[in-house]
Order: structure tokens, then sequence, then C-alpha cells
């Protein structure tokens, strides 16, 4: 019997006040049914807040933890769940906790803007990190030291951190995967009805408001108009007439805004789309090709190549061997 059979690893999920209960859920429920498939126990988890006392979580349930912090609790690793509201981060005492499980070298991961209360104890500094997007501006400029990505989740070394909503569920699935193999994981996917486990290589969709704010309407509107138009693709002419701008204007506010050409920003959206094409549909990369406005199949793979560092038909072969 190997250590991994003997030895199942205990998580505690600290839940901040507001935490958001379909983070929590998409991450304990992979490590439930990993316990249920596999036929024995490989992972335990404990609930976790200040003094043990009950809380709510965004949705308005409230939840009553299994132990308070001071709990002694022989826990592997720690998951902070964070929620919504003014205040990310978590209290003095959380924060004194949180780095006392650091100096007894438990692995601390966060979901959804839980990463913001591991960056605010000094938790995260140097690591790669993702949190969910609508943090990500002011958590860059309130920790400078966090190697901020927009990646649905990230783990690094001893670190393990992901959006919200669903992206814990492929955190986990991974973290799986790495400790008991691709066939356990897949088989956990099936069984909760999920079509393809999403990798650290995968970007949170950030709304493009949430980039530039309300000030740039015209911008706006004509990527709107791009994502509505990406298997028959205007021209920049055309573009600039919609939005009723001079194509000089409209290549203005690209660079100064998105620091590249309308063109360039029109192909990293019909590429982005293609990747989805390939990782999600049996289509042929010809019909990828064409759905995604490529007249030519060698220049649509080029293009591919150049963005992504791989060819599409490697894209493909990726996930049939995810």
């Amino acid at each position: 019997m190997t250590l991994a059979e003997s030895a199942p690893k205990t998580l505690g999920c600290l839940l901040l006040d507001n935490f958001t209960l379909i983070s929590l859920a998409s991450a304990i429920e992979p490590l439930r049914m990993a316990n249920r498939l596999s036929g024995r126990e490989l992972y335990n988890w404990y609930t976790l807040s200040e003094g043990g006392a009950p809380l709510r979580a965004s949705d308005g349930l409230r939840i009553t933890p299994d132990a308070a912090l001071d709990t002694a609790l022989d826990l592997d690793w720690i998951m902070v769940c964070g929620g919504i509201g003014p205040n990310y981060g978590g209290s003095r005492i959380q924060r004194k906790w949180l780095q006392a499980q650091s100096r007894q070298l438990r692995r601390l991961g966060a979901v959804c803007t839980g990463s913001w209360a591991l960056a605010e104890a000094g938790l995260l500094d140097g690591y790669e990190t993702s949190i969910h997007w609508g943090c990500m501006a002011a958590m860059q400029t309130a920790f400078p030291k966090v190697n901020l990505t927009s990646h649905l989740f990230s783990v690094d070394r001893d670190r393990f951190t992901a959006a919200g909503g669903t992206a814990p569920l492929d955190m986990m699935l991974n973290l799986i995967r790495r400790d008991h193999g691709r066939e356990l994981a897949a088989s956990i996917s099936e069984m909760c009805i999920y079509e393809r486990i999403r990798s650290e290589e995968d970007q949170q969709r950030v709304p493009l408001k949430h980039l530039l704010g309300t000030a740039q309407p015209k911008l706006l509107d004509c990527v709107a108009i791009m994502e509505a138009n990406l298997e028959d693709p205007l021209s920049l002419n055309e573009l600039a007439a919609y939005v009723q701008l001079s194509r000089r204007q409209l290549e203005r506010l690209f660079h100064k805004h998105l620091q590249c050409a309308p063109s360039r920003y029109y192909l990293k959206l019909r590429l982005f789309r293609a990747q989805q094409l390939l990782q999600q549909t049996s289509l042929s990369v010809i019909e990828v090709a064409s759905a995604c406005g490529f007249v030519s199949t060698p220049h649509f793979s080029k293009c591919y190549r150049e963005f992504f560092h791989r060819p599409p038909r490697s894209e493909r072969r990726l996930m049939v061997n995810a």
C-alpha cells in the first residue's frame, strides 16, 4: 500500500464573510467524487471560521462551520473561500492564522476573492495568482509583488488559487489528476457532466468594459461589432463607419487603450473563438478556419501557430490526452 493510499489529505476551508457558495461547492464536490469513485478515502475536509461562529454565504444561506481556527486539526492544505462585499481581505486574527499555517509549511490556496486575503497576509508575493476578474485591477494596484494572471486558476509551488464560479472545479480536477491520475479526474468530470477539464492555460474572459470603463463607448461598440462578425470579418473602413469615426480615429483608439491595431485585435478574437471550437467541438480544422473567417486553412494554421505557439491540430491532440 502506498502512502497516497494510506494517508488521505485533509483540507481546511476558511470561510470569509459573504463567501460565494458556488466556489466552495465547486472545490469540495470533486474531492467527494474522488472518494466515491476510487472506493477509498483520498480526501477529508473541514469548514472553518473565526471563533467557529456561523456565517452567511453571499446568497444568504446560513452555514455552521465544522470548527474554529484554534481547533487542533491536522491539516495538509488550507483554502480561503472569499466572497463579495467592500472588504475582500480577512481580519487580523485570520491573517495571523494564515501566516502561522504558512510557517508550518501548509499548502495554501484560495477561491474567488480569497486570494486577496492571502495577499494581504503577505503570502502570495512572487507567486503566480488568479482571482476573479472583477478584482484584478484593484488587486494589482494593492499588491504589486503578486504575479497576477487572468488564468482561470494558478498552481505555483505550494500555492493554488482560482477565480470564482466553476473555476475551482477545474483547479481541483487538475490537482486530483496530479495526485491520483488522469483516469480518476476524467471519471469525476463525467459524473459532474462536465464536458472538458480546463487547464492552467485557460483564461478568464474579462469583459472589455471592465478594463476600459464606460468612457470609451465607441471602442466598446466596435469590439461588440467585431464579436458579432467573426465568421465574416468586416473591413476596418466598415467598422469605422459603423461607429461613426474615421479610420485613423479608430486606429488611435485601439492603440491608446488596447495597445494594438484594430486588425490585430480582431484577429485575436477570431483565434480565441477558433481555440474554443477546437477544444469543445468535433469540427475539423478546415471547418473551424471557415467558421472564424479564414478563407485559407494554411493561413489559419500559420496565424494560430504564431499566436498560441502550437498548430491547431496539436490543440485537438491536447484535448484528447487531457
